[in-house]
């Protein structure tokens, strides 16, 4: 049986090709993991700035969006 391996030896081998195979999909992942999580810190810290930023606003907006109302109701009172 020249040539041809031991069914134990492909065993070993077929073993030792999915460990390698499951390392890299492992490293990948804790990758992918890293890159996530340095991309989180940044953003979750913008997006709470943002946010402060646009409930100091909203007052405002609102109160512009009261005074062109009432403008508008009033230009329509003159138009009748």
């Amino acid at each position: 049986m020249a040539g041809q391996e031991d069914p134990v030896q492909r065993e070993i081998h077929q073993d030792w090709v999915n460990r390698k195979y499951i390392e890299v999909i492992t490293s990948s992942i804790k990758k992918m993991a890293d890159f996530l999580n340095s991309f989180d810190m940044p953003c979750h810290s913008r997006l709470s700035t943002l946010n402060e930023k646009l409930t100091a606003l909203e007052p405002r907006i609102e109160y512009i969006e009261a005074q062109v109302t009432k403008g508008c109701f009033e230009n329509l009172e003159i138009v009748l």
